[in-house]
């Protein structure tokens, strides 16, 4: 065993380590990562690897079921508080084969998990000492490469933030060192930028993870970085045929199913538009940036479209709310509703403008508001009663959804 150790700690490349530790002991070798992701793997003979490990190797990453059986059995905590190798026992329930386990650690911190499946003869108390001895080389190395990863990842982060700075002062340069780094550049690609100054650490922390686990999918063309207080998703697309767009709203949909609406109330988003230049990308972000603020300024997303594209008359509400301060302009018919409201506790002034962001349409203005349409009819004939507006003059409702977007921008 010596002659083997001494042979696995002169390698420094993760597959040959294992190879040199799957020869070795001639039983199958499979190395995960701390978070239980397939790092390497070596089966001796290819036909003696059992369902739990074809299906890890098949998934990159132990399957769910294999981990919630670990945790239930408490494997899983035995892993993070045995030093040495221990013995897990058949299952046949899961696909699983004897093996032995042992944590792979650098300075005190647990970088992954090395399983050795046990044909036919167990392993030798000899061999077990071999295994712990390497456990702490193979913890090195996968520390090592973590680091080289993130700081490549740093990198390439960097040059992304320099693109959408505008930093380059050309494509050549731009691609030039693009390439240095192995970076695939898009074929098409829009700028996502999602907000969350207001949210705690916590949450940001979990954005970003949600967000990268969701991109993580064998897509090396997009990238996620943070610029202040901005999480910023360069969503790429290798093909013209697939629109980065609809890619971002399906991130979007993704995020807002893991958060729900209490903790995504602090959260703004903006989507860029389409482009194919890579020297465009700054200007995809500005336009996700300007979507952002206009949601940060009402204090809502609410009714405000994630699209840069689809914004129309929100990108002028700046230059129309400082033509009504020098007028001294106020909506009477607004001030009517919103003095009803706070006296009687009704929701006029919603109901108002849920009513015209569906064109005057009472069933889906009934349906986003979980109102019934009695309910919906008796509360605009409360506004008919009250005020003069005629919404059959289509001026007049145009003023009044511009007056009703200003009116969140005033403190409350």
């Amino acid at each position: 065993m010596d002659e083997l150790l001494e042979r696995v700690l002169s390698l420094s490349d993760l597959h040959e380590i294992v190879d040199g530790i799957s020869n070795g002991l001639k039983k199958p070798v499979i190395l995960e990562s701390d978070h239980f992701f397939l790092l390497a793997y070596n089966s001796y003979y290819v036909d003696h690897f059992d369902s739990a490990n074809q299906q890890t190797i098949f998934a990159k990453k132990c399957p769910l079921n294999i981990f919630e059986r670990f945790v239930e059995t408490g494997i899983i905590d035995k892993l993070k508080t045995n030093e040495h190798p221990f013995r897990i026992h058949e299952m046949k329930e899961i696909g699983l084969n004897q093996r032995v386990v042992v944590s792979a650690k650098y300075k005190g911190t647990i970088m992954g998990y090395i399983w050795i499946q046990e044909i036919e003869d167990p392993l030798t108390d000899e061999q077990l000492t071999f295994l712990y001895d390497a456990s702490f080389h193979v913890g090195k190395m996968i520390y090592k490469k973590n680091k080289l990863k993130q700081q490549k990842a740093e990198k390439i982060e960097h040059v992304f933030r320099q693109i959408i700075n505008g930093d380059f002062v050309s494509e050549k340069e731009l691609r030039w060192e693009a390439t240095q780094l192995d970076i695939v550049l898009p074929s098409i690609f829009s700028v996502m930028v999602v907000n969350a100054i207001h949210a705690d650490e916590e949450l940001v922390e979990e954005l970003k993870e949600t967000i990268r686990s969701y991109l993580n999918l064998k897509d090396n063309t997009s990238h996620v970085l943070v610029d202040r207080t901005n999480i910023v998703i360069i969503v790429g697309c290798y093909s013209l045929k697939y629109s980065p767009v609809e890619a971002a709203l399906n991130i979007i949909e993704n995020l807002l199913s893991n958060f729900d609406e209490k903790r995504y109330s602090d959260i703004f988003i903006g989507i860029g538009n389409e482009y194919q230049p890579i020297t465009l990308l700054q200007t995809s972000y500005k336009e996700a940036l300007e979507v952002v603020s206009i949601a940060e300024k009402l204090g809502t997303q609410e009714n405000v479209p994630y699209e840069h594209d689809k914004i129309g008359i929100f990108r002028y509400l700046d230059v129309i709310n400082e033509k009504n301060k020098s007028m001294s302009y106020t909506n009477k018919n607004l001030q009517i509703l919103q003095r009803k409201d706070k006296e009687s506790q009704t929701e006029l002034v919603k109901t108002l403008e849920y009513y015209l962001v569906n064109n005057c349409k009472l069933k889906p203005t009934a349906e986003q508001m979980f109102i019934h349409p009695n309910t919906l009819n008796y509360r605009m004939k409360q506004i008919a009663e009250l005020t003069t507006i005629d919404f059959s003059d289509f001026n007049q409702k145009c003023q009044l959804y511009l007056d009703l977007m200003l009116n969140k921008k005033q403190p409350r």
